[in-house]
């Protein structure tokens, strides 16, 4: 059975709304910083920190992309972003845009424990609440 984390941009987030072009961009930034870590401990740090091809098919309609490795532990990350109405009472409702990260069946323990490792970095990024895979939240945000 496939397993589902979210990142919630709610109103004390970084951002409101988020594209899937933007998550793209918050991974590459993700390479980026741990491929300067593996530079300065001179270790191909990189490739272990994010051991994924970035791919997007023809039908996602800019709504959801996969990662897959072709590494050993390895397999495969869905992520997708989308918005739901919350409704706070009879009269109030907003419009909150999530990320969701799923790991299908054919997901590793691998997989698992790099989605969690990304789950984090993104909704400490964007200051987001995040539920984890296990429907324990994490608030990155700054709470009143």
């Amino acid at each position: 059975m496939s397993e589902d984390a979210y990142i919630k941009l709610v109103p004390g987030s970084e951002k409101e709304t988020i594209t899937l072009d933007e998550v793209k961009e918050l991974f590459n930034y993700y390479k980026e910083i741990t491929g300067k870590t593996g530079r300065q401990v001179d270790w191909n740090y990189e490739n272990s920190a994010f051991p994924y091809e970035i791919k997007e098919t023809a039908d996602s309609g800019g709504k959801w992309m996969y990662l897959h490795s072709t590494a050993d532990r390895y397999n495969l990350i869905l992520v997708g972003v989308d918005q739901e109405i919350i409704a706070h009472d009879s009269e109030n409702e907003r419009i909150q845009t999530y990320i969701q990260v799923t790991l299908p069946e054919s997901s590793t323990f691998g997989d698992k424990g790099k989605a969690n490792e990304f789950c984090k970095f993104l909704a400490k990024k964007l200051k987001g609440e995040l539920q984890l895979f296990n429907n324990r939240v994490m608030y990155y945000y700054p709470r009143k």
